[in-house]
């Protein structure tokens, strides 16, 4: 899952991704969007979008995403590196596999998540491919260099466009130019050839469904994306639905579910931490994650189902039912067009945090009620094996 956020900038400062005549072509409403111009819906609007990606194959222009190569004489090395800035097990990161992760600071607080492949050749032993929010680039890519040891540097990537194209028909669709895709697992990546050209290609995604992102030559992106968009499986999607998708499946947003006073125990999000950087440590803010991951969190990430068709957005208060103070605030909320329902996520204090908690959403001065419910909200479908 790559991951997106949505500082924007002024609209004079904006920048265009690779795809941004084509959206124009294509109808879409462009909006400002972590300092691009990018689609937020095309004229089937952001419902139709996001059932369509449900129900067959959502093509999403993701190129906004900041794109680099950590490199180092061997993997061991470079992967140590990494460790020093990240909670995850890099050193034991296979070949052609894929992990989730954060950049900490300090004080364990989230400053960027992001996607860190190993490639699969022998050739490349030594080389992280690196995916981070878009907002964050300016963050991110300094961090890291300051943090890097003799021997191992940052090469930023700006000469490749991002693609995702997620739904249960997503990979059958990319196999017709890529028939390798179909050989991926869940959470791997490999190169191949799409009808001659060279892409990336990893299967994941931000939306919960099964499907694939593709990195690719910019001077190649329209016509990859143009050959998708010929399969009648296939349409294109804005940021609009990619964020009611994502919220369905639970995923964090950064800049809103994660942000720097965050640690990975209250993003519930500590899968990203194996066994050996638990006990061993040595990350930044290990002393407080691993002190939170023993006693449990002061606050904690819940999602919450709301009664009625009111949603609460992010901001809302949280309290008890009938309270008059906050226990905890929405941090991302909408209708969910698979469920019917309007759904949030937000952050609470732990004693309010198990399902089956009755909540209480403050919206124009009104109690919106709210039931504390298991993430995510509709079930993930990713493929977990290539197909045999």
């Amino acid at each position: 899952m790559a991951t997106t956020d949505s500082a924007a900038a002024p609209e004079a400062d904006l920048k265009r991704t690779p795809l941004h005549d084509l959206h124009v072509a294509l109808g879409a409403r462009m909006v400002p969007f972590a300092g691009y111009e990018m689609p937020v819906q095309y004229p089937a609007g952001i419902l139709t979008e996001h059932l369509h990606t449900r129900a067959a194959a959502g093509l999403f222009d993701v190129s906004h995403m900041g794109q680099a190569w950590l490199i180092g004489p061997d993997h061991a090395t470079t992967a140590r590196a990494l460790e020093a800035l990240v909670p995850s097990n890099m050193v034991e990161l296979g070949r052609g596999k894929q992990r989730y992760t954060v950049l900490l600071n300090a004080e364990g607080g989230i400053v960027d998540d992001l996607m860190v492949t190993r490639p699969v050749s022998e050739d490349d032993d030594g080389r992280l491919f690196l995916v981070v929010n878009a907002s964050r680039k300016d963050v991110d890519y300094p961090l890291i260099e300051a943090a890097l040891p003799e021997g191992v540097r940052l090469e930023i990537i700006e000469d490749r466009a991002l693609i995702a194209v997620q739904g249960p028909e997503a990979v059958a669709a990319v196999a017709q130019h890529a028939p390798e895709a179909a050989d991926l697992a869940f959470m791997s990546a490999a190169w191949m050839d799409f009808d001659g050209i060279r892409c990336h290609v990893s299967r994941s995604g931000y939306t919960g469904e099964d499907g694939v992102e593709m990195s690719v030559p910019a001077e190649a992106a329209e016509a990859i994306v143009k050959a998708l968009l010929a399969d009648e499986r296939v349409k294109p999607i804005g940021l609009g639905a990619r964020d009611s998708l994502r919220l369905e499946a639970g995923l964090c947003l950064y800049g809103h579910d994660l942000d720097e006073s965050t640690s990975p125990v209250e993003g519930d999000i500590t899968f990203i931490l194996q066994k050996r950087r638990r006990e061993e440590g040595g990350f930044p803010g290990a002393a407080r994650v691993q002190g939170e991951l023993a006693a449990g969190p002061a606050r904690k990430r819940v999602g919450l189902k709301l009664e009625g068709r009111a949603p609460a957005r992010e901001g809302a208060e949280i309290r008890v039912p009938g309270g008059s103070e906050a226990i905890g605030t929405v941090t991302s909320g909408g209708f969910a067009p698979t469920l019917g329902q309007p759904i949030a996520m937000g952050y609470v204090a732990a004693a309010h945090s198990a399902p089956g908690t009755k909540l209480a959403l403050i919206v124009r001065g009104k109690e919106l009620e709210a039931t504390v419910t298991t993430m995510p909200f509709v079930e993930h479908r990713y493929v977990r094996a290539a197909k045999a």
